[in-house]
């Protein structure tokens, strides 16, 4: 016996109407019942637990005489077609047969094949109209700017006091998302490692789902709208409030489709021996590169990265300890002998083409002060008559 939660609401099937309906088929008819099954899930595949455990147990028991499977009508079964046929023939071959107690085939006779076509269709059909008058009722919907199902990150699903429904934006997770689409906008961090730092911040949101988010123009008021027969896809003007702007959500569109070029702002690097990582380490709260500078004290001068002035928080690290720790990073990593060759002919090659067009300055003042100089010397050595 099987429902499913939609079935039960609009025919008003209930799994223990089906079984005292069964029991009582089996009681007048004198036929032994060996098992109950009952399960709560679609009948659009076989993929079901409860089935699944019948037809194990099935294939297990070795049987002489034919086995029945009973239910009420074959919508119960199944509602595929192809797979309603491909599962008779599995039973089949284990020497059980389906029944339906109000939708009775006799398999004995040829033309019970045409029967078996219009109830194994009927129930296809059914499910194919009614999610076809789904779809077009929620494109339609869409299509008048109101948003469909659960509501996204960062919203929360809201009643008018007529019972319409709508979103409104749900603090703080709203204000999270803003500062996911800022943060990405900026092309300093890659959309995972922003994704990263939200969650840190208490927005839970898994990779796929982030991109997913990151794409979905709704945040700046706008509804997609999907194709359906002869009308492409189209955006309409949503009428739930938007927590960005279209400039801002454009923006980090082009970022995400490389159209924006990540840059980052370093600080100058300098070469102190005391603060060689400055302008190579990042601020975990404003993610701004972090510079470094002394502090005199009584008997030494000390040695910080640091932040801004107008970080948030001004975090602050001695140097020392720093130094020493990237130092011991360092040397965890051991390079093979045939890589460490490759390694320096890249590194090589690399100093060469991010130097060339000083290097091809160079030459070009060379020749330009060899020349000088050989006019010079032209100049010189003219005999004074002729001057």
């Amino acid at each position: 016996i099987r429902v499913s939660t939609d079935e039960q609401k609009r025919k008003g099937y209930s799994l223990p109407e089906q079984e005292a309906r069964l029991r009582s088929y089996c009681e007048f008819n004198n036929i032994e019942i060996k098992g109950l099954y009952q399960e709560d899930f679609s009948a659009k595949t076989f993929k079901r637990p409860e089935w699944n455990k019948l037809l194990a147990h099935l294939k297990k028991s070795k049987r002489k005489e034919q086995e029945n499977i009973l239910f009420i009508k074959w919508d119960r079964f199944t509602r595929s077609i192809e797979a309603g046929y491909e599962m008779i023939g599995i039973l089949r071959n284990i020497n059980v047969q389906p029944m339906a107690i109000d939708q009775p085939i006799d398999f004995k006779i040829p033309e019970s094949v045409v029967m078996l076509a219009v109830y194994l269709s009927i129930p296809e059909a059914e499910n194919e109209r009614r999610a076809l008058n789904t779809f077009v009722g929620m494109r339609g919907a869409r299509k008048s700017g109101r948003w469909m199902g659960s509501a996204p990150t960062g919203y929360v699903n809201r009643s008018h006091p007529d019972g319409k429904k709508y979103i409104a934006p749900k603090l703080p997770e709203a204000d999270l998302m803003v500062w996911c689409f800022e943060e990405l906008s900026k092309g300093l961090l890659a959309a995972e490692q922003v994704r990263k730092q939200v969650n840190t911040m208490g927005l839970k949101i898994g990779r796929n789902n982030f991109w997913k988010l990151m794409r979905n123009p709704m945040y700046c008021g706008y509804i997609i709208v999907p194709a359906h027969d002869d009308e492409p896809m189209d955006f309409v003007k949503g009428l739930h409030e938007p927590i960005i702007s279209e400039t801002l959500f454009y923006k980090v569109q082009d970022v995400l489709n490389g159209n924006k070029r990540i840059t980052v702002s370093l600080t100058k690097i300098i070469s102190r021996p005391l603060l060689p990582l400055r302008g190579f380490l990042q601020c975990p709260h404003c993610h701004r590169m972090l510079t470094g500078s002394g502090s005199k004290g009584r008997h030494h001068r000390y040695y910080y990265y640091h932040c801004g002035s107008d970080c948030p928080v001004g975090c602050r690290f001695k140097a020392e300890d720093v130094n020493d720790y990237f130092e011991r990073e360092l040397l965890m990593y051991k390079m093979e002998p045939a890589a460490g060759e490759l390694f320096k002919m890249v590194v090589l090659d690399e100093y060469t083409s991010s130097n060339r067009e000083e290097l091809d300055e160079r030459k070009v003042l060379f020749k330009m002060i060899e020349e000088q100089e050989a006019m010079l010397s032209n100049v010189i050595s003219i005999p004074k008559h002729i001057a």
